[in-house]
């Protein structure tokens, strides 16, 4: 089986793409978000995953799970659109969508070598920290410092639009 990268898959492909980089003696990163408008800091946090694996997966959260965490009115971007952003990223190997608060479920499914979060966590602070250590992968935070959200270049755009108006 030939992997394609950049590609969005469903779970099921995904386990058989993580398969198939471990049969390559590949070692497999897992990094997970929003990506609501996609920005300079997500680029600089995946950056920092890749460096952590040799292959970069990237789960991103459903629309509901978004709503959920960020509250209404986000995501902006349906979950088709920024699984299809973050895909075309050099890179990020593969993209898969989940729903949930936390990406446990795709964590225990593929038992990613390193967890990759942000540099707004710490080790200790990582939601997943538990899941990973359940199955002996190890947590990294990387990127740059959190300087960069969705929620603050979403208030700078309304802030020019008010002005236009």
């Amino acid at each position: 089986m030939e992997c394609d990268v950049g590609r969005v898959v469903g779970r099921d492909e995904l386990v058989r793409l993580v398969a198939t980089f471990r049969r390559n003696k590949e070692s497999v990163a897992l990094a997970n978000g929003c990506f609501d408008l996609l920005h300079v800091g997500h680029i600089r946090y995946l950056q920092g995953a890749k460096l952590e694996a040799d292959r970069l997966v990237v789960a991103i959260n459903d629309d509901s799970s978004v709503t959920a965490i960020k509250g209404a009115g986000r995501p902006i971007l349906p979950a088709s659109a920024r699984a299809e952003l973050v895909s075309a990223l050099l890179v990020v190997d593969a993209v898969v969508i989940f729903s949930g608060l936390t990406v446990n479920d795709v964590l225990r499914t593929i038992q990613p070598d390193v967890h990759c979060k942000g540099t707004d966590y710490t080790v200790e602070t990582v939601p997943e920290r538990e899941t990973v250590l359940a199955y002996g992968g190890r947590t990294a935070i990387v990127g740059d410092p959190k300087g960069h959200s969705t929620r603050d270049l979403v208030a700078r755009i309304k802030q020019r639009v008010d002005k236009i108006d």
